[in-house]
């Protein structure tokens, strides 16, 4: 045990093993024996990313499907005080970031979010991002089952899993409750909404499968593959899509390395085609979801609350219809609270905590809007709740309407901020609630804000979206706003993506509001929405009327400075960590063989045969990518190292090996995952290993 770091002894053993293992590689990094970029390799996998700020981190902390209890909302607002700013900030993904948390503080920080049971492990980096579901998930209405049983097994079956520690890319999942699609599959890699089908009399539950979605700076809308996988399909399945995602992605060129760019590039029938195959080799065929495994919400005890009427009726009453929503629970409804560009600081944070323990059950969730949503609360407790949220600001009505507008941190903290979103997102808030009166309460209408194209804020799928850029205007750099209308989902739950419209200074940005609200109540037709009447008028009218606001002649003082900051304007983008470079030096390679190689040994030694069986067989492909990076050939995905590296080696008898490398590699398909097997498979990979080491010895002798 390190002395220098407090850890309880009831931390699980992987976490404790995680813990330990950052410390020590935080220590090696600082002296120096560990390189650039494989330590940032390693660090985002354990959710560190780098700011905008020099010597400081933001931690992601991974909450799947956006489940926190009071006791670990508190947790966090502790640490958040002890190691960070003290803020809290919710995103859409349902995580909870940090920030300006300095690298020393991780691994002690990491180990008081396990005390409570919250991990960093795999928050950042080329992995199974945080798993995100409807956060209505088992109060919904419209729900045909709760999904957070099966999101959570999900959760649990990849968390630490060696298919999805080095992706090409990272890959992000969701499920939603209901056809509405509250969870945005459809811009996921993998999307499941739950369904029900009558199979030999019997009713058994499964999901409609959505793949290869994503936004980014080229979005995608994802393919619907199938109506109907049932339940214990599921992880099969997305473990397949994964191996072939692994093998045959992009690794050299980031921007392309999404799923989605393979599957254009190959098409979606020959990937499903290879997903099969591949499933046919999988050890488990199928996965029964265990639903006693997952902790349902409990409904709370306390029956009594104050009665007293709160001072501000109107905006009470105004809560109520804005932020309450009737679960499908008789007698309870859940309360949605609107943080602002899902910001909190840590005192309200516990206080928080603090009331839905004594209004709510304990199964609070972060929402995909930066939001926080209580569940099971009394008719009877509403007053009571209002009144205790009022008291630190979190009852103001317009949950998730127009009003309410997701931002990321952008040039906050963000190393690809571009321009502010915090700031400009304040600033229309204040315009919103000022001028507009009801119609800021639309339902129907989401403002987004990113500060740079790759859509932290959702603004693709947004009514009204903005990301960050910056533009010219004689000899000055101002910072500007892309524009993007009509993205989003219809009252059916059909999601679409935004069209960009105009480039426009960031200061242009709340006329450019004001303009198509004005435009859009004077011409729409009855009952008719925003996006409707966005589609009805076509791109061209819109890009028509926001024209005038770019044409500037020339930019002042105000033009020059962001929203937010009191500096003038200067572009600053650092490196984005929101994927893991490639690394090509061929000896940084063999440092990451010889890591997968003891975590294969370890999880053979522990009897875990599946996961030490796919250590070897990344520590294989890996080896012969190093090889073939020493002869300057492709080696940009798995499967181009398959292909490249007989013909290269093998047949030019330059590597010594009896047999091929293919057959070699693909024993993983062709073998179960037996003891006996991954004995024999390390010692096979151990020995190619070996003998690549002398090989490259021998190269670097000669020159």
């Amino acid at each position: 045990m390190n002395s220098s770091l407090e850890i309880s002894e009831d931390i699980d053993k992987k976490a404790l093993r995680d813990i330990l293992e950052l410390d020590q590689k935080i220590k090696l990094f600082k002296k120096g024996e560990i390189n650039d970029e494989s330590f940032r390799a390693f660090r985002l996998a354990r959710g560190i990313y780098g700011q905008r700020q020099d010597g400081v981190n933001m931690i992601r902390i991974k909450l799947p499907f956006g489940r926190v209890n009071p006791e670990q909302f508190e947790r966090i607002a502790d640490i958040s005080e002890a190691y960070g700013s003290g803020n809290l900030h919710a995103t859409t993904r349902q995580d909870i970031q940090l920030h300006y948390v300095h690298l020393s503080s991780a691994p002690q920080l990491w180990a008081k979010l396990e005390e409570k049971g919250i991990t960093l492990r795999e928050a950042c980096g080329n992995t199974i991002r945080n798993l995100t579901a409807s956060p209505y998930a088992g109060i919904d209405p419209e729900e045909l089952f709760d999904v957070s049983p099966y999101a959570n097994a999900v959760f649990n079956y990849f968390l630490r899993n060696p298919v999805c520690q080095n992706l090409g890319r990272k890959f992000k999942i969701a499920f939603s409750s209901s056809d509405r699609d509250s969870a945005f599959t459809f811009i996921h890699d993998l999307g499941f909404i739950p369904r029900q089908k009558e199979i030999n009399g019997k009713l058994v539950r499964g999901f409609r499968v959505v793949l290869a979605g994503g936004l980014g700076a080229q979005p995608f809308m994802a393919h619907r593959i199938t109506d109907f996988m049932e339940e214990d399909r599921i992880i099969p399945f997305t473990e397949a899509c994964l191996r072939i995602f692994d093998r045959y992605g992009e690794r050299a060129k980031r921007h392309k390395a999404r799923l989605k760019y393979l599957i254009q590039d190959m098409g979606i029938d020959p990937f499903l085609d290879l997903v099969q195959t591949e499933w046919e080799s999988l050890s488990v065929k199928t996965f029964p979801i265990d639903l006693n495994d997952y902790t349902a919400s409990e409904i709370p005890e306390r029956s009594a609350w104050s009665s007293e009427d709160p001072v501000n009726f109107q905006k009470y009453e105004r809560w109520l219809r804005l932020n309450q929503y009737e679960q499908k629970q008789k007698g309870y409804c859940a309360v949605q609270i609107k943080l602002p560009s899902g910001n909190i600081n840590a005192e309200n944070a516990r206080k928080l905590a603090k009331i839905a323990r004594d209004h709510a059950s304990a199964d609070m969730r972060i929402t995909v809007n930066q939001g926080i949503l209580l569940k099971y609360v009394k008719p009877e407790a509403l007053k009571s709740l209002f009144i205790a949220l009022d008291t630190i600001n979190l009852a103001e009505p317009g949950f998730d309407t127009l009003c309410d507008v997701t931002a990321c941190p952008g040039t906050d903290t963000c190393n690809l901020g571009i321009a502010s979103s915090v700031g400009l997102a304040e600033e229309l808030e204040k315009v919103l609630t000022k001028e507009y009166g009801d119609i800021v309460f639309e339902k129907e209408i989401k403002v987004k804000i990113s500060g740079c194209m790759n859509g932290c804020a959702h603004h693709a799928i947004a009514s009204i979206g903005f990301h960050g850029m910056s533009m010219k205007i004689g000899q000055y750099i101002l910072p500007a706003m892309q524009v993007l209308l009509g993205g989003g989902l219809d009252s059916s739950g059909n999601g679409a993506i935004a069209d960009k419209i105009i480039k426009l200074p960031s200061k242009c940005i709340p006329d450019a509001v004001r303009s198509l609200l004005n435009n859009y109540q004077e011409n729409m037709k009855d009952d008719e929405n925003f996006n409707d009447y966005y589609n009805r008028m076509g791109k061209n009218h819109f890009y028509t009327l926001l024209k005038p606001l770019g044409e500037l002649k020339e930019a002042n003082q105000f033009h020059l400075m962001d929203w937010g900051n009191e500096k003038i304007y200067e572009t600053k983008i650092g490196i984005g960590e929101c994927a893991v470079p490639m690394m090509d030096m061929v000896g940084v390679v063999f440092e990451e063989v010889r890591e997968t190689l003891n975590r294969a040994k370890e999880a053979i030694n522990q009897r875990e045969w599946v996961e030490g069986i796919y250590y070897c067989y990344t520590a294989l492909l890996n080896t012969g990518k190093a090889l073939l990076l020493t002869k300057e050939k492709p080696c940009n995905t798995h499967i181009s190292v398959i292909k490249n590296f007989d013909p290269t080696f093998i047949e030019s008898k330059e590597f010594e090996w009896d047999g091929s490398f293919h057959d070699l590699v693909f024993q993983i398909n062709t073998n179960g995952s037996s003891s006996e097997f991954a004995d024999t498979y390390y010692n096979i990979v151990e020995d190619f290993y070996t003998r690549a080491i002398a090989y490259r010895e021998s190269q670097l002798q000669s020159t």
